[in-house]
């Protein structure tokens, strides 16, 4: 049968997300809107260890991470942070950095000026702020501090620490249910929940609504698919996406494709981590270069030329080819800070 019309492309919807700012002095990281999707890394360094930090968020910047996380969690980590600033400022590297905070992060920022302003970015993890009383309160002296020196935040919900009493509440609520959801079911809502009743709270505090960047974190691909086809249809929050816990090796780098081209592709995330286990020997810098392989293979951003090759068959007994696509690859992921590029080049023998 004759089509009687041209068969259209495939290409990724749309985003309808608004547009937060992560700044670091002269360098401005938009997310959301009209920017295109950010690549984004944690360290697994000692904060405490100021130049050891310093050196891995540099090798993160260069492996193509448009910002970085670490780990603020006691007081000489955050005493470490503007050190770690000051050195990547002496070296050159303008990367946001974003605090990871966990059950004190809203003694640290008060109690640490200087490691409240030199961070760009703070992420809240409402499962772990306090319980009760203690919870309002103490979350809304983290939005506080980031409205006091203009800093965006990521309300990171993680189904390994959801709001317990949330999840207690909502389990009670579905069993007067005629007909009960799933536990499955109950937990999404709970997930989903708890960033945007968050979220609502930070706007009350007066959080502008662009600056307040939500995730719900989970390790299977069909829940987060499932998860956060509904978050994206409730809100325009800037949308940070990647499974938590991908794994190691292999199985993390499928899980983390699989899932992040699902949405990706229907128009759903602004910022994608890939958590990777690292091999032990292996340097964290492999989880930057993944996802920017994602953006690339999916046609959202060109970060380098692009390497068709041929796997091989009976006919093709000559090594030639498989030495030269290896000695492009090595070539096309050397650090090399801001890359850009486009092209293909195509290794390749009939």
């Amino acid at each position: 049968m004759t089509p009687c019309q041209p068969i259209e492309a495939a290409l990724p919807a749309p985003r309808r997300s608004a547009q937060a700012r992560i700044v670091w002095g002269s360098r401005v990281v938009t997310v959301g809107g009209d920017a295109p999707v950010r690549v984004q890394s944690m360290t697994n360094t000692d904060t405490a260890d100021a130049i050891a930090t310093a050196i891995q968020c540099k090798e993160l910047a260069q492996a193509g991470s448009e910002v970085v996380r670490i780990t603020v969690n006691t007081p000489e980590a955050a005493a470490a942070v503007p050190h770690v600033r000051e050195q990547l400022d002496r070296m050159g590297v303008d990367v946001p950095l974003v605090g990871d905070f966990h059950y004190n992060g809203h003694t640290l920022l008060t109690q640490f000026p200087a490691c409240a302003q030199a961070l760009s970015k703070y992420r809240i993890n409402p499962g772990n702020v306090g319980k009760g009383d203690k919870h309002d309160k103490q979350f809304s002296q983290m939005v506080e501090a980031a409205m006091r020196w203009d800093k965006p935040v990521r309300i990171g919900v993680n189904w390994g620490s959801l709001d317990q009493e949330l999840l207690a509440g909502m389990m009670d609520d579905n069993s007067r249910r005629a007909q009960p959801w799933g536990a499955k079911q109950v937990m999404y809502e709970a997930l989903i929940s708890s960033a945007l009743q968050s979220a609502a709270r930070a706007e009350e505090l007066g959080m502008a609504h662009e600056q307040i960047l939500l995730s719900c974190k989970v390790s299977g691909v069909q829940d987060l698919i499932s998860v956060y086809r509904e978050l994206a249809r409730r809100t325009d929050h800037p949308l940070h996406l990647g499974l938590t816990e991908a794994g190691m090796g292999t199985k993390g780098t499928v899980a983390s494709a699989a899932a992040l081209s699902v949405l990706l592709q229907e128009g759903i995330g602004d910022t994608i981590r890939v958590s990777l286990t690292p091999q032990p020997g292996e340097s964290r810098t492999q989880e930057a270069v993944i996802a920017s392989e994602i953006l690339q293979a999916l046609g959202l951003r060109i970060f380098v030329p692009s390497v068709t090759a041929c796997p091989g068959c009976g006919r093709t007994t000559s090594t030639t080819f498989q030495e030269l696509a290896k000695q492009i690859c090595r070539y096309r992921h050397q650090p090399a800070g801001n890359r850009g590029g486009s092209g293909r080049t195509r290794v390749h023998r009939r």
